[in-house]
């Protein structure tokens, strides 16, 4: 055995400077010496490796420390490995360098390199099962899994190397060239909803180097776009928030596609919260600059739509939910109120986030004053300096809408006379674009029907004739404007909820408020509201939820 070593030994010298002068020079000479020697080149690579396996890796190493530079100059050498067996027992001598427990970052590269050049064979010849079988079985894989196996490690490996890329951008040593990312997000185009290739994903959208033009393909960013909204691949909120910032059309793809479901399915507070949730956009716009693309687009489709309930509701939805995100992610807020709201009045924005569950019930119209004097004053006063005028206002007002279904709430729960303040806060809210006169017209016809509704309150007894009639809804009445219709309805709605007398009338007076299907969408919209409204106030009596529940259910029947 000690006599094969040493043969060997003397060989592995000989040999070595073979390969050395073939890999240097590709001369007609060079090529026809390298033929003449392959057979018996063959059998060292055959002794070789009888020797190496019975090594581990770093014995192979300390006996043999040049046997890396012999092995590539022989995987570069195409008469080699197109000769015979070479190919296949080269690949046996290359196994037995793979430290299976690497034990630093040493053998962690040597493996990386081994495993290159394995690659490299591998790309360069076919194999038929039986040899792949061997190779497998080389690297301690049974050919079932080795497959998986190696993509798996071929994945973990480049993701190792991106996240040190992204730690270590301004030093060029240590980086992965630009080049190179780029063609390997172009590679991923077609794998990506392949699981095993989330974590690659991923690791190229987080990754950020110091280039000053994005380096990943955009096929690349329109694939991942793609499978994340149809749910194909799942990705962390990081990682969308990058492919977002990175590539402008996938946040417009997705707000367009949360519109596409909103728009097939029925106007549903739990459903469209659902959707919300889902599509990530409330956690991602904790990042000020999608908060304000995902915002200005909501402004866009509610004036295309001149002011749609359901974008209405969305908002209002994303409002909340967000706010949790921002709660759940930072505690406080990490950016400056002026940041998300340019357009309003930091000052307004502050109480209108005050959300009504956290403030005591009997201080509800302290509140609601308060928004209604700083609106007034930017809408009619026309004080607001550097901020935006009562379009702007009202957007941001419809942001936090619960704080209007309280005011409508208060002024039918109210003892005194109604206040003009809130008055004036429910005007606006239904009509920001009418001017003072106009909305001075409402307000008179909204305390007028307020007024007809408390007095039935105190009254022994009423029947549906009479909540019509008091609502001013009666055929004798004289036609009001088209923009007090749903503000009335939404009164009268909440009386029929909160007055305990109304209660058993409450079918028959909807049935006289609604005679269009149209009307009765809107109803339907307003009960959705409350309801939704309720299961985060926790403020309504039993027997006020059940009622809207029921009328609810009828009403989406006849729907």
């Amino acid at each position: 055995m000690a006599q094969d070593s040493v043969g060997l030994s003397s060989d592995y010298q000989f040999w070595m400077q073979k390969v050395s002068t073939w890999d240097q020079a590709s001369t007609v000479e060079t090529q026809q010496d390298t033929c003449l020697h392959l057979p018996r080149f063959q059998e060292f690579l055959r002794q070789m490796y009888e020797a190496l396996k019975e090594m581990d890796s770093n014995t192979v190493i300390e006996r043999f420390p040049t046997i890396g530079q012999l092995l590539a100059k022989t995987c570069r050498n195409p008469f080699i490995l197109a000769y015979d067996e070479s190919q296949k027992i080269l690949i046996w001598c290359l196994c037995c360098l793979i430290n299976k427990e690497p034990q630093n970052s040493g053998d962690s590269k040597l493996n990386s390199w081994t495993r290159g050049l394995l690659c490299h064979v591998l790309s360069a010849f076919r194999f038929d099962i039986r040899e792949v079988g061997l190779f497998t079985q080389g690297l301690g894989y049974a050919p079932a899994d080795y497959y998986p196996g190696l993509l798996k490690n071929m994945v973990l490996s480049l993701v190792s190397e991106l996240r040190e890329n992204h730690l270590n951008g301004f030093n060029t040593q240590r980086r992965m060239t630009p080049e190179r990312v780029r063609a390997l997000s172009r590679v991923c185009v077609l794998l990506i909803t392949l699981p095993d290739f989330e974590p690659l994903v991923e690791a190229l959208l987080t990754c950020h180097g110091c280039e000053p033009q994005e380096v990943l393909w955009p096929e690349f960013f329109d694939a991942v776009s793609e499978a994340f909204l149809l749910k194909k691949i799942s990705l962390p909120t990081s990682a969308v928030v990058c492919l977002w910032l990175r590539h402008l059309p996938s946040l417009e793809k997705a707000m367009l596609h949360l519109f596409e479901k909103l728009i097939s399915s029925e106007r549903n507070f739990l459903r469209i919260e659902r959707f919300v949730r889902d599509s990530l956009l409330p956690e991602a716009a904790c990042h000020p600059a999608i908060f304000r693309i995902v915002d200005e687009t909501f402004r866009y489709a509610l004036l295309e739509t001149d002011g749609a309930p359901e974008i209405l509701a969305t908002i209002q939805v994303f409002t909340r939910c967000f706010l949790e995100a921002l709660e759940k992610e930072n505690k406080q807020f990490k950016f400056a109120l002026r940041t998300y709201f340019p357009y309003a009045s930091p000052s307004l924005v502050t109480a209108l986030l005050q959300h009504p569950k956290d403030i005591p019930q009997g201080l509800w119209h302290q509140s609601l004053q308060h928004i209604s004097e700083m609106l007034r004053e930017i809408v009619e006063d026309q004080t607001h300096g550097s901020y935006g005028g009562p379009s702007d206002c009202w957007f941001a007002f419809i942001h936090f809408g619960g704080w209007a279904d309280v005011a409508a709430e208060q002024l039918l729960r109210s003892e005194a006379d109604p206040p003009e303040a809130v008055l004036w806060l429910l005007a606006f809210s239904y009509s920001p674009r009418d001017g003072s006169q106009q909305r001075a017209q409402t307000m008179e016809e909204v305390k007028a029907v307020l007024g007809r509704l408390l007095k039935l309150l105190r009254s022994p007894g009423f029947s549906a004739r009479d909540v019509q009639a008091a609502a001013g809804q009666s055929r004798e009445e004289a036609p009001r404007p088209l923009e007090c219709g749903p503000l009335i309805r939404r009164l009268l709605l909440n009386f029929l909820l909160w007055a305990p007398g109304a209660h058993a009338i409450a079918q028959e007076v909807i049935t006289l408020m609604a005679p269009t299907r149209e009307i009765t969408h809107e109803i339907t919209g307003f009960l959705d509201q409350t309801l939704y409204r309720w299961d985060h106030l926790c403020t309504a009596a039993p027997a006020s939820r059940k009622l809207a529940s029921e009328l609810l259910t009828e009403l989406r029947g006849q729907v």
